[in-house]
């Protein structure tokens, strides 16, 4: 089974629509800089990324753990 997790890109501006629309909670705003995934939580649902208003969350299918 293909695990899909929620990328957050190097350009992230911190805004917080990504926080506000997780149903898992797996997102939250690192000392306001950039958004970070809790890839334990993360189920790859896809609505951070369609909240996104700069386009830099992706979702990735056969994701790697970057930890």
């Amino acid at each position: 089974m293909a695990k899909r997790k929620a990328v957050v890109g190097k350009q992230c501006v911190a805004c917080g629509s990504c926080v506000i629309i997780c149903p898992k909670q797996a997102i939250f705003v690192y000392k306001g800089t950039k958004a970070v995934v809790d890839y334990d939580k993360c189920v790859g649902c896809g609505l951070c990324q369609k909240a996104c208003p700069a386009g830099i969350i992706n979702v990735e299918e056969n994701f790697q753990n970057r930890r």
